[in-house]
């Protein structure tokens, strides 16, 4: 089984979680998308808000924590407050056929 791990992390987070996961064991599939947000950040580039970047990583159960401190460290949320990740209870895997 997998779990889904996500993230609304500040933009510049983006490519070093990509640079990260390159070569985490356990990671089956990664998507990055970009948005605007009003109320995670203080750096606000367009007025009332300001650019964010949407983590999506689907990990194998086996190594959901270490994939979930891999992300933890590579948006550096140890020391900055620069957004928010969270995790899924296992997703099974069902067809509509």
């Amino acid at each position: 089984m997998q779990v889904e791990i996500g993230a609304l992390v500040h933009k510049d987070c983006g490519q070093a979680v990509l640079d990260a996961m390159q070569n985490t064991e356990g990671v089956a599939a990664i998507f990055i998308e970009t948005g605007r947000s009003n109320d995670l950040f203080d750096d606000r580039q367009f007025g009332e808000f300001g650019e964010s970047a949407i983590v999506t990583i689907m990990a194998d159960e086996s190594h959901r924590e270490s994939v979930f401190q891999e992300l933890y460290a590579a948006c550096d949320l140890h020391d900055r407050a620069r957004g928010l990740i969270f995790m899924t209870e296992p997703v099974l895997r069902t067809s509509l056929s």
